[in-house]
C-alpha cells in the first residue's frame, strides 16, 4: 500500500468534512480495503509510525485500527495488525469472474414513467387539486386541536384498521353522498389509492390470476397489479364505461376487475346503470372482485354524484376504494377502502401481518375536519371552481385548436381528455409543450402494450389547480407548440 498516497488522499477528504480525524481515517482504510488497494493478508503500517506520517494523535490510529478490527476487516495478532482473508476480491479481478449487473425484477420493469414529475406543479398536470383554495387555516386548527387530544398511547403505530372517529365519520359521509352501503367496521384507513390497490392484489389474488383493467386506465392500477405478479387483461372503454367482449368471461375470467365507473380515468366516460348491473351478475358467476375507485365522483357538475357501484347490492363483491388526495391536498396521504362485511375480520387479520398504519393525529384531525362540516363545504367551493375552469379550458380549446382536437364528453372531475386529430404523436408534443412549461400528458401513455397507437393519440388536460384567467393564454401557448410541429403541407 502506498501510504503516501493514502497520506495525501486523507488530508485531500480532510478539507471541508464534517468528520472527526479517527472516523475519515478509518473510512480511508475500510475503503482501500473493499477495493483491494490494502491486499488481503497485508500488515498494516504500525499505529506509532502511521500517527506520525499523518500528524494525528496515536490514540485516533488505534480508534480506527480498533474500529476496522470489529467489523472483521483486519485481525490483531502479536506481529501487528493484517488484513483480514475473507474474500473480498475486487469485481473482475477473479479468474474466469463474469460481471453480471442486478436488474428490477420483471414485474416493475417499465414501470417508470418519464417526464413530469409531481413535484413540477406545471399547468395542466393530471390529478393534482386546486392547492391555493384549500382552507389551511380551518385545517390547521383541527390539527392542532388532534395534538391537544394525543395521550401516550397514541404514539405507537396505531390501530391496523384506522382511528374509530375517521372510520365513523367516513361511514355516514358514504352513506348520504355515495349510497355506499357500509358500517364503521367495514372502513379501513390506508397511505391513499395506491397502497389500496397494493393490498388488493396482494389479499384478493394470487400471482398469475388474470385482472382485468381499463384500456386506456390509471397506471397506478397497472402497477399495483403488475408488481403483484396478475396477468393484465385489457378491456375496452367507449362512452358508456368498461365494455368487455363477451368472450373475455370465457376466455380470460378474471379475478380482479378494476374501474373507475363515475368518470373513467382517462377518458371521462361514465359506467352505464345497464353495465353496472351486467358487471355485477358477471363478476358474481366468475368469482371475481370488482375494485372500484370513486377517486373524484365529489366533482361531477350538473346534478348530484352518481350513487357506487358497491351500493346496488347489500352482498356486491366491491372493494371501494377512496382517496382524500383529491378532496384534500395529496401530502395528506390518507384513504380507505371499505370491504364486504362478511370480508372484514380477515382483512383486518390480514393487514396486521402485512402493514402498519400511523398518522394518528392526521386522522382525529380529519374526522373533527368531516363532523364539523367544513369537509362538505370545502367540497361545495371546489366543485364550482372546478366547473368554472373546465368551461375555461373547453372555450379555450375550442377557440385556439378547433379542428386540431376532439374533447371527450365528461361530467366533470378534474380532468379532461383530447383527441389529436392531425397526423402528429401526442408523445412528441407533450415533449415540446413540456420545454414551454405545459404539463400535457400524452393519451396514449395509458394504453396497455399491444394497443395500437393510433387508437389513443391525444392529451389529458389536467385544469383543477389553473387559475381560469390563465387557461386562454396558455392553450394558445400550446396552439403555437402543435402549429410548430405540424407537417409542412403537401408534404
Amino acid at each position: 500500500m502506498d501510504y503516501g498516497l493514502l497520506v495525501s488522499t486523507f488530508t485531500r477528504q480532510l478539507d471541508g468534512r464534517k468528520l472527526t480525524q479517527q472516523r475519515l481515517l478509518y473510512e480511508c482504510l475500510r475503503g482501500a480495503i473493499l477495493d483491494g488497494r490494502i491486499a488481503q493478508g497485508s500488515q498494516l503500517i504500525a499505529t506509532r509510525t502511521l500517527a506520525a506520517e499523518l500528524g494525528m494523535a496515536r490514540n485516533s490510529v488505534i480508534y480506527a485500527y480498533e474500529s476496522l478490527a470489529a467489523e472483521g476487516f483486519v485481525v490483531s495478532t502479536r506481529h501487528g495488525t493484517t488484513v483480514a482473508r475473507v474474500g473480498l476480491a475486487r469485481a473482475g479481478h477473479s479468474a474466469g469472474a463474469v460481471k453480471r449487473v442486478a436488474e428490477l425484477s420483471r414485474r416493475v420493469r417499465g414501470l417508470r414513467r418519464d417526464g413530469d414529475r409531481m413535484h413540477d406543479l406545471l399547468p395542466f398536470v393530471p390529478g393534482v387539486p386546486d392547492l391555493e383554495a384549500f382552507p389551511l387555516a380551518a385545517w390547521r386548527r383541527c390539527v392542532e386541536r388532534a395534538w391537544r387530544q394525543l395521550a401516550p398511547h397514541h404514539l405507537g403505530y396505531g390501530r391496523i384498521e384506522g382511528q374509530p372517529a375517521l372510520r365513523h365519520a367516513i361511514a355516514e359521509y358514504l352513506k348520504v353522498s355515495r349510497g355506499v352501503r357500509c358500517e364503521m367496521d367495514q372502513v379501513f384507513i390506508t397511505d391513499g389509492t395506491q397502497t389500496s390497490l397494493d393490498l388488493c392484489a396482494r389479499m384478493l389474488a394470487d400471482p398469475g390470476d388474470t385482472a382485468w383493467i381499463e384500456n386506456p386506465g390509471y397506471g397506478g392500477a397497472r402497477a399495483a397489479f403488475q408488481s403483484a405478479g396478475l396477468r393484465l387483461e385489457p378491456v375496452a372503454v367507449d362512452a358508456d364505461g368498461l365494455a368487455p367482449r363477451p368472450e373475455q368471461w370465457h376466455d380470460a375470467p378474471p379475478r380482479l376487475i378494476y374501474i373507475t365507473p363515475s368518470h373513467q380515468y382517462p377518458l371521462g366516460s361514465i359506467l352505464s346503470l345497464e353495465r353496472r348491473l351486467g358487471l355485477m351478475e358477471n363478476a358474481r358467476a366468475a368469482g371475481a372482485w370488482i375494485v372500484e375507485d370513486d377517486y373524484d365522483s365529489e366533482f361531477r357538475r350538473g346534478g348530484v354524484p352518481l350513487s357506487a357501484v358497491q351500493g346496488l347490492s347489500e352482498d356486491a363483491p366491491v372493494i371501494y376504494l377512496g382517496t382524500f388526495s383529491k378532496t384534500m391536498f395529496p401530502a395528506l396521504r390518507l384513504g380507505f377502502m371499505v370491504v364486504p362485511r362478511y370480508l372484514a375480520a380477515s382483512i383486518a387479520g390480514t393487514l396486521g401481518e402485512i402493514a402498519r398504519r400511523g398518522h394518528v393525529a392526521e386522522q382525529i384531525a380529519l374526522a373533527d375536519f368531516i363532523d364539523s362540516g367544513q369537509f362538505a363545504r370545502h367540497l361545495r367551493r371546489m366543485r364550482q371552481r372546478y366547473g368554472q375552469r373546465r368551461d375555461a379550458l373547453e372555450a379555450a380549446l375550442d377557440r385556439h385548436l378547433r379542428g386540431s382536437v376532439t374533447v371527450s364528453a365528461s361530467a366533470g372531475g378534474m380532468h379532461l381528455s383530447a383527441r389529436l386529430e392531425l397526423p402528429l404523436a401526442d408523445t412528441a408534443v407533450s415533449r415540446a409543450a413540456r420545454e414551454q412549461g405545459l404539463i400535457v400528458r400524452p393519451l396514449s401513455t395509458y394504453r396497455l402494450p399491444g394497443t395500437p397507437l393510433a387508437q389513443y393519440n391525444g392529451f389529458v388536460f389536467g385544469y383543477a389547480g389553473v387559475p381560469p384567467g390563465a387557461i386562454d393564454g396558455l392553450i394558445a401557448r400550446l396552439a403555437r407548440v402543435i402549429d410548430a410541429l405540424r407537417p409542412p403541407q403537401g408534404s
